[in-house]
């Protein structure tokens, strides 16, 4: 099969419109969680989120066509924006072999609402003619598509927080199939809005110390009491290696490794299994490396980071063995279907700049999370393979390792 690498990188979070400040932020031990501003929140039991601030989607696209698109969308066309200028294809590209895999986990969710309501209270015939293909999961990748003129393979991948690197992963098998010679994976989800925010907290799956915003998520720290929203996209350019090699293309690194499992156990609660066979299958498609890192998908919740340690664990022999581990999540919230997106990109970073990024807020160990989880200050070290995983509602499971060139 072909090789697979990366050749530019976009993102936007809770703490940059941009792949530099943001990750740069994350390194600072910045957090981008705050009261919610995007609704009225004060009815909400949970009053926090990691909300995207400042944005004008009228600055990344026609305004004409900012009231067709979801908010999703807009954030997911900023990254790709920022990850196909980073690629920098001043030569151009056969457009026909440049596909997109996009992904989200909810979608249009706050359109779903606000449309669901004027038809309640207007009627139907109120409904925006923009409301379904402003809503629709894979139009992520239409619109983006259309920008910037891919003709390949476009694809959608909408398994809840584990969206991201599925798109990653389906990309790059695309490639290394012969499918495509490039690919764009962009992730996105905005679903910070009443909704969003209340079922999730109907589910006890949320954090609620309001209070509290900045210290809310606390990955693998024995007081953590749930997960907090986040929104943003995270953005990726994949080629064929002789492609990116023979037009002198910057590499931040190669695609080595992938696996996919699903739980079949319960529709949200996590178990060791499933994320643990992912894991492996990453591991044994990679050649089982020595792995320096792992963005973990550290969600903040009692089930999860138990489970993922447990899992990491299985995989990797004693504690001794396993590598060094952190969560992003603390910092700018759980993006949910994009989070895979974001993190792959911040794990390429880290990899490109030699520093583990810290998990925030750690402060009270926990005897059943009990690795090293760089703990709330980054820290320098060489990286040459990493892993960032991803687990989602419906017991579906994503893994990718990353190789330094």
């Amino acid at each position: 099969m072909k090789r697979v690498v990366v050749t530019g990188l976009g993102m936007i979070n809770s703490l940059g419109h941009d792949k530099e400040s943001s990750f740069k932020a994350i390194l600072d031990g910045e957090c981008g969680i705050k009261k919610i501003e995007l609704f009225d929140a004060s009815e909400q039991s949970v009053q926090i989120a990691g909300e995207v601030v400042d944005f004008d989607p009228s600055t990344i696209m026609d305004p004409k066509e900012v009231k067709k698109a979801d908010r999703f969308i807009h954030l997911g066309i900023k990254a790709a924006q920022e990850a196909m200028a980073d690629a920098s294809f001043k030569d151009g590209f056969d457009s026909e072999r440049f596909g997109i895999s996009s992904a989200s986990g909810i979608g249009g969710l706050g359109n779903i609402e606000k449309n669901s309501l004027v038809c309640a209270e207007k009627g139907p015939r109120r409904i925006s003619p923009f409301f379904i293909p402003s809503a629709l999961v894979n139009m992520l990748g239409g619109f983006v598509s259309i920008e910037h003129g891919l003709r390949g393979p476009n694809l959608s991948s909408v398994t809840a927080c584990a969206a991201g690197t599925h798109a990653i992963n389906e990309a790059a098998k695309t490639i290394m199939l012969g499918g495509a010679d490039r690919m764009l994976v962009v992730g996105a989800e905005s679903a910070i809005c009443a909704v969003g925010i209340g079922g999730f907290a109907s589910m006890k799956a949320l954090c609620s110390d309001n209070e509290n915003p900045q210290g809310s998520s606390r990955p693998f720290d024995s007081d953590r009491s749930g997960f907090v929203m986040g929104e943003g996209a995270g953005a990726l350019v994949l080629e064929e290696y002789e492609a990116a090699v023979a037009r002198d293309a910057k590499i931040y690194g190669e695609v080595i490794g992938f696996g996919e499992s699903g739980d079949a156990n319960h529709i949200t609660t996590p178990v060791v299994d499933g994320p643990a066979r992912a894991i492996k299958a990453a591991m044994n498609m990679a050649g089982n490396p020595k792995v320096d890192y792992i963005n973990a998908h550290g969600t903040s919740t009692p089930a999860n980071d138990k489970n993922e340690t447990a899992a990491i664990k299985s995989v990797f022999g004693s504690k001794e063995n396993c590598p060094p581990i952190s969560s992003t999540k603390g910092q700018i919230g759980h993006c949910l279907g994009a989070a895979g997106a974001i993190e792959a990109v911040i794990t390429l970073m880290a990899m490109r700049d030699g520093i583990l990024p810290p998990t925030i807020n750690y402060t009270t160990p926990d005897p059943e999370c009990d690795l090293d989880y760089i703990p709330n200050v980054a820290r320098k070290a060489d990286i040459n393979v990493a892993m960032s995983n991803s687990f989602g509602f419906g017991g579906t499971n994503g893994v990718v390792i990353l190789k330094k060139i």
